[in-house]
């Protein structure tokens, strides 16, 4: 090969100077940012699909969607409430029967946290029968969060 083929001779801009070709990075960097660009475009995109779908809908079927989901929150706040409630009720009952004992708030407290440590860490632990497979396997679930309280 020659070294005239490989020479390439610049036109110059039209205020005369010799143009700067631009650095090989800029290139690159400028290709990223396009894709980056395109991406983000792709991506806004579905977002706007997404709304005309739900735009798309009837307005009483986006409100039936909307009081469904606070129908089941109502009913998972209730479910709360009575949770709450059968806790003390049961608390109160153990409390009465260990003062009929003569047995300590303390002591009564000290046992319900050994069970429940019992329970959340022993496999197989079913208190005597008195815990459903299927709450175990629920407990099970939460361990992690569950192991957290009772520290």
């Amino acid at each position: 090969m020659s070294l005239s083929r490989s020479l390439t001779i610049a036109q110059l801009n039209p205020d005369g100077s010799v143009p700067i070709p631009p650095a090989p990075d800029a290139a690159a960097n400028a290709a990223a940012q396009a894709l980056a660009r395109e991406a983000q475009f792709d991506a806004l995109q579905a977002k706007v699909v997404a709304l005309e779908e739900v735009l798309a809908k009837p307005l009483t079927d986006i409100l039936a969607d909307r009081s469904k989901a606070l129908e089941a929150a109502s009913a998972w706040d209730a479910f709360g409430a009575m949770w709450m409630l059968s806790q003390r009720a049961m608390r109160q009952v153990a409390m009465d029967l260990a003062a009929q004992l003569g047995v300590s708030e303390a002591e009564v407290v000290a046992r319900a946290l050994a069970n429940a440590n019992r329970v959340l860490n022993t496999e197989d632990e079913d208190l005597g029968g008195t815990i459903a497979p299927v709450q175990l396997a629920h407990i099970a679930r939460h361990k992690p969060y569950l192991r957290k309280q009772f520290r």
